[in-house]
C-alpha cells in the first residue's frame, strides 16, 4: 500500500520494467502512449460522473429527483446518453467549411489533454512537472477558444458565429483575472512549479496562510474560471434562449459529444488548478500541533485529498450555475473590466506587501 502515498514507487517500477525489455526510444513512446490512454480513460470516467453529478445537484436545488429510471437511482442514464450520441448520424451543413468544422472538436480536446498533463494528482503522480507549471497551464487551457472560434466560423450559421465571438471575448477577458489570482499565490511561494507550490503547503494551505488577500484571490479565481469555462451564469456562448445552442448548434453525434465532454474536462482542470494552488493539492489538512488529528489526516491517501478538493470546487461551480440567472454580455464584460480586474490588481499589490513584510503564516 506504500504506492498509495507516494506514486513515484509505482511509476519507477513501470519505467524500470519497460527499460529492461525495450530500447530507450521505444520506452519513451510506450510511456507516452500509456499516459495518453490513462488520460483518455480519466476523461471518459469524468464525463460520466460529472454529467450525472450535475443532473443530481440541479435536481436537489430545484427540489426534483433528477434521473431515476435508467439504472439504480439513474446511474446509467449518462451511459445511455453516450450510446445515443454515438449512434446518431454526423450531419454537416452543406455550406460549412468541412475541414475546419471537423477539426474544431479535436482542437478543444487536445487543449484539455495538454492542460491536464501538468496537474499533480498525488506525490509522484503527474505526467510533466514543469518549472513554469502555472504559466504552461494558463497558456494551453486558453487554446480551447481557438476550437470554439473555428466551430462558430466554419458552421456557416449566424447563431454559431455570434456564440463563438461571445466566447472569444469572454475567455480573453476572464483569463486575465484567472492568471492574476494565481500570481497572488506565486508571490508567496516564489515558484511557478505546481509540485513546489503543493509542497510549500505542508504546514497549511495558502488560502488560510495568505490571510484575506488569498481568500479574495480564491473567490476571484472561482468566478473568473467559471466564466472562462463558459459555465452558467456566464454561458452566453451557448445561451439557449437567444442562440439555440451557440457555437455547437450545427454539431451532432460524436463531435457534439466532444464539445460536451470538453466542458466538463475544463471544469475538472480549473478545479484542479484551484485545489493545487489554494487548497494544498494532495496535501492533507493539518492544524498546528494537533498531532493526533494530523496523524489521522495523514492516513487518508493523497489522491483522495486531491479528488475531494476538486470535487468541492466543482460542486461550487455547479451551485453557481443553478442559483444565479444568466448575465447579459455587457454585464459580463463590465464585471471583469470594471470590478474583478481592478480588485485583482490591488489584491496582488497588497499580497506583495504582506510577503515583503513577512506578515503571513
Amino acid at each position: 500500500m506504500k504506492w498509495l502515498y507516494d506514486f513515484s514507487y509505482l511509476t519507477r517500477t513501470i519505467h524500470e520494467g519497460l527499460s529492461e525489455r525495450f530500447e530507450p526510444g521505444t520506452v519513451v513512446i510506450l510511456e507516452m502512449l500509456l499516459v495518453g490512454l490513462t488520460f483518455m480513460l480519466l476523461f471518459a470516467v469524468l464525463g460520466l460522473v460529472l454529467v450525472y453529478a450535475e443532473r443530481k445537484v440541479s435536481a436537489v436545488i430545484q427540489q426534483r429527483l433528477g434521473p431515476m429510471r435508467v439504472g439504480k437511482w439513474g446511474t446509467a442514464q449518462t451511459l445511455a446518453d453516450v450510446i445515443k450520441l454515438l449512434l446518431k448520424e454526423p450531419l454537416i451543413n452543406k455550406d460549412a467549411d468541412r475541414f475546419l468544422f471537423n477539426l474544431a472538436p479535436f482542437v478543444i480536446m487536445i487543449a484539455a489533454f495538454m492542460a491536464i498533463a501538468a496537474l499533480p494528482f498525488a506525490k509522484g503522480l503527474h505526467a510533466i512537472d514543469f518549472d513554469i507549471g502555472i504559466l504552461y497551464v494558463a497558456a494551453v487551457s486558453s487554446l480551447g477558444v481557438i476550437g470554439i472560434l473555428l466551430a462558430g466560423w466554419s458552421s456557416n450559421n449566424k447563431y454559431s458565429l455570434i456564440g463563438a465571438m461571445r466566447s472569444g471575448a469572454q475567455i480573453i477577458s476572464y483569463e486575465l483575472s484567472v492568471a492574476l489570482s494565481l500570481l497572488t499565490i506565486v508571490v508567496l511561494t516564489g515558484s511557478l512549479q505546481l509540485s513546489v507550490i503543493v509542497e510549500s503547503q505542508a504546514d497549511g494551505w495558502w488560502i488560510f496562510k495568505g490571510h484575506i488577500p488569498a481568500m479574495i484571490a480564491f473567490l476571484i479565481f472561482l468566478i473568473a474560471s467559471t466564466a472562462e469555462t463558459n459555465r452558467g451564469p456566464f454561458d452566453l456562448a451557448e445561451a439557449e434562449s437567444e442562440l439555440t445552442a451557440g457555437f455547437h448548434t450545427e454539431y451532432s453525434g460524436l463531435k457534439f459529444a466532444f464539445f460536451f465532454l470538453a466542458e466538463f474536462a475544463n471544469m475538472f482542470i480549473v478545479a484542479g488548478i484551484g485545489a493545487t494552488v489554494f487548497l494544498g493539492g494532495w496535501m492533507p489538512f493539518h492544524i498546528g500541533t494537533w498531532e493526533g488529528f494530523n496523524a489521522v489526516m495523514d492516513f487518508i491517501p493523497p489522491i483522495v485529498w486531491f479528488f475531494g478538493k476538486v470535487g468541492f470546487i466543482i460542486f461550487l461551480m455547479m451551485w453557481f450555475r443553478w442559483t444565479f440567472p444568466r448575465l447579459r454580455i455587457d454585464q459580463l464584460l463590465t464585471l471583469e473590466w470594471k470590478y474583478l480586474l481592478p480588485i485583482n490588481l490591488m489584491n496582488i499589490v497588497l499580497m506583495a506587501f504582506l510577503s515583503l513584510m513577512g506578515w503571513h503564516f
